[in-house]
Parts: structure tokens; C-alpha cells; sequence
């Protein structure tokens, strides 16, 4: 048989290379590499909850802040006419002199006297995917939570100077016996009915929207002047169910801009609070809220 020559086959290879180049080619698959997720990861608050236990700068910053609350104390039982109240609130109490009101601070309990981060800890170990009541519940239950640094010293220091310490905050009312035995546990001057005000206390002739404090805030006001307000979250200042968006946020703190630091002490919390709940636009998914929380990212 006679064999192709050495030029035919070269030229025959060259062609068939030409028809493959030309052929259409197969559509990619369809199928998403496995490492490919969009469900938002379980210790999201990872940075954050390591940052409240391990950073000393977080222990400084609160030092920080209740130490200068002392000079800012002796400053407003000095001024007969000193209030800490948002204007309406006080405005809304009946006879809403101060004449003979006897002084008082109030603090927001989480995250501002009693360090929650162990509670935090144990839903990122656990791969839990967001806050739990029932998880919360245990927790408070155990009343093991340790003061915040500073906030012992400055509330002791109060109550020496004669000034009433009450705690409003938003606990449930079921867990008031376990808090009060943490907060006393813990050394906090803690004395009489109306010392912790948790969800649901009674307001006469005041009804709450949601957990907002104001009521609560107004039945303190009804017996005591008050000199100061602590929190780390803007509701332990003001009522703000209806901001529900950061611009809104800033529009009902403007007229108090001045008061920070003076009658109002804010006090940082990266983990939870309202303010994540502007940003991510109210989502009720956890990957609605966590695209709603990408795209309030600026990088400029």
C-alpha cells in the first residue's frame, strides 16, 4: 500500500486543528463551586465579642467615660435648675418643676453596667445564627454578668453624694428578681421599688410604643431631678420607634449634641442595638439583612 507522504499528513493535521478551533464549544456548567455560600456566616459578631473581652481599649474607654462623669456629677448637683431629661418628657410630667426634687441618675443596665459578651460568646461557639430569648433568658438567669469597668466605682460614688441609682432597661419583667440579684451580687447600690424599671413596670397615664423608655423615664421623673443618662444604644436617651433610618437617627439628636459627655454618656456597643437595625432597613431575613448591611459599607 502506498503511504501518505510526509507533507499530507502536516497538511491534514493543520486542518483538523482549523475545524476544532471552529467548533462551537461546550456552555460552561451550570453547577456553583461548593465553597460558594450566601448565607451570612454563624460568629458574624466574631471581631466585635472578642473585641469587648479582649481589647483594653474597650476597658479604657469605659473607665474613661465614668470617670469624667464624676466631675460632670458634682457639676450638676451644684445647678438648682440641671435636668438630663429629654424636654418633652420632663414638659410631660405633671408639676414639672424641679423645686424639691431629690437627685438621680439612670443607666441602661447591657452592655453599659453588666458585661453580656460571655452570653454572646456562647452563640458564636455554638454556631448559633442570631440573638435567641430563650438562650438570653438562661443567661440572665445564672445573674453572673460582670460590671463594666468604671461603672461600679461611679454609681457607688453617686449613691455616696447622695444621688438616687436607678436602672431602666429593656430585660424582660420576668427576669427583674435575677437582675436585681446580679446587679447587687455585684456590688451596684441598689435599694427600693423603683430601683430597676425592666419592660412592662407599670407607667400610669403613659403608654410605651414598642420598648422605647420614655415612659419610664417619666415615672422616675416624677420624684427625682435627673442629672444623668447612661446607655449604649440612643433609646436609653431619647424614644425613637418612629427612626427608623439613620438620617432620622441624627435629626433627633441634634438639639442634645451638647449634652453628651455633660448630661448624656454614651457607651460603645459594636455587637447589637438600633442602630444596626436602621441600617439594614428593618430586612427580615437574615441574607436580606446582611446584603441591606453590605451596601451601608462606604469606601470613600
Amino acid at each position: 500500500m502506498h503511504k501518505p507522504s510526509f507533507a499530507f499528513a502536516c497538511a491534514t493535521m493543520l486542518c483538523l486543528a482549523g475545524c476544532a478551533a471552529q467548533m462551537p464549544k461546550a456552555p460552561p456548567s451550570a453547577a456553583a463551586p461548593a465553597s460558594a455560600s450566601t448565607a451570612p456566616a454563624p460568629d458574624d459578631s466574631l471581631y466585635a465579642t472578642l473585641w469587648q473581652q479582649g481589647a483594653l481599649e474597650h476597658d479604657l474607654v469605659y473607665a474613661e467615660i465614668y470617670r469624667d462623669a464624676r466631675g460632670e456629677l458634682l457639676r450638676a448637683l451644684r445647678d438648682p435648675h440641671w435636668d438630663a431629661l429629654p424636654k418633652g418628657e420632663r414638659a410631660a410630667v405633671r408639676h414639672g418643676s424641679l423645686r424639691g426634687l431629690k437627685p438621680a441618675i439612670v443607666l441602661d443596665i447591657d452592655e453599659t453596667v453588666l458585661d453580656n459578651s460571655p452570653y454572646q460568646a456562647r452563640q458564636i461557639r455554638d454556631g448559633a445564627t442570631g440573638y435567641s430569648d430563650a438562650a438570653f433568658d438562661a443567661w440572665m438567669r445564672e445573674a453572673d454578668a460582670r460590671p463594666l469597668p468604671g461603672a461600679l466605682e461611679f454609681t457607688r460614688y453617686a449613691a455616696a453624694h447622695g444621688v438616687r441609682v436607678i436602672f431602666i432597661s429593656n430585660r424582660s419583667h420576668d427576669s427583674t428578681d435575677a437582675t436585681i440579684r446580679n446587679l447587687k451580687r455585684d456590688g451596684f447600690p441598689v435599694a427600693g421599688d423603683d430601683a430597676v424599671l425592666n419592660l412592662g413596670a407599670p407607667t400610669p397615664g403613659c403608654e410605651a410604643q414598642g420598648s422605647d423608655k420614655g415612659c419610664r423615664r417619666q415615672l422616675v421623673a416624677h420624684r427625682y431631678r435627673v442629672l444623668m443618662l447612661f446607655g449604649d444604644n440612643l433609646g436609653d436617651f431619647l424614644d425613637i420607634a418612629d427612626a427608623r433610618t439613620p438620617a432620622q437617627r441624627q435629626q433627633l439628636i441634634e438639639p442634645y449634641r451638647g449634652w453628651i459627655g455633660e448630661r448624656w454618656f454614651v457607651l460603645p456597643n459594636p455587637v447589637y442595638g438600633s442602630w444596626l437595625k436602621a441600617l439594614d432597613g428593618g430586612a427580615k431575613t437574615p441574607a436580606d439583612r446582611r446584603a441591606a448591611e453590605h451596601a451601608a459599607l462606604r469606601t470613600q
